[in-house]
């Protein structure tokens, strides 16, 4: 019976912020510059025929928490929510944050909870040397992941080191 032989081996790292992003907005903001300026010097290729963009977003989603709040500020029931881009995460908080049928159903008045509001973007990266790697941005941390090249990750801490927000 053959064996599996091994043929790259990926990596992972990641950084955890020291003091959490803002909100969903900070984090576009750090995405939306590295897509525009390429600071990791990234290149663009081909794949069967298209040219694919430097850097690029290939997955995002957003979170909040809505609380429902009786008279004396209790809890009295929650609504979550997972939204696929940042106009679909404000349009529904709130829609959901002015439904008077909704807080009438759950016997409250509705209450944002930012503080519990979630955020992750992704975006792939190609690397002058051919190397296809992906950052993850959360409001507390950013990964870094299916690199082999020591010299990638080096090159991403660096960047990350100049974004005073990433520290």
């Amino acid at each position: 019976m053959a064996d599996f032989v091994q043929k790259s081996v990926t990596k992972s790292a990641v950084r955890t912020l020291s003091a959490p992003l803002a909100d969903a907005a900070a984090v576009n903001t750090i995405v939306n510059t590295l897509i525009a300026a390429n600071p990791l010097g990234c290149t663009p290729y081909e794949v069967g025929g298209v040219t694919m963009a430097p850097v690029a977003k290939t997955r995002e989603s957003y979170g909040a928490r809505i609380a429902y709040e009786d008279d004396e500020a209790a809890t009295v029931g929650t609504i979550s929510i997972r939204a696929p881009t940042t106009a679909a995460f404000a349009t529904v908080k709130s829609e959901l944050l002015a439904d008077a049928e909704i807080s009438a159903a759950m016997g409250g008045d509705p209450v944002n909870l930012p503080d519990r509001e979630t955020c992750s973007v992704t975006v792939r990266c190609h690397d002058p040397s051919g190397e296809i790697y992906y950052l993850t941005f959360t409001r507390d941390a950013v990964r870094i992941t299916s690199y082999e090249s020591d010299s990638i990750l080096s090159l991403v801490e660096q960047w990350a080191d100049t974004v005073p927000a990433l520290a």
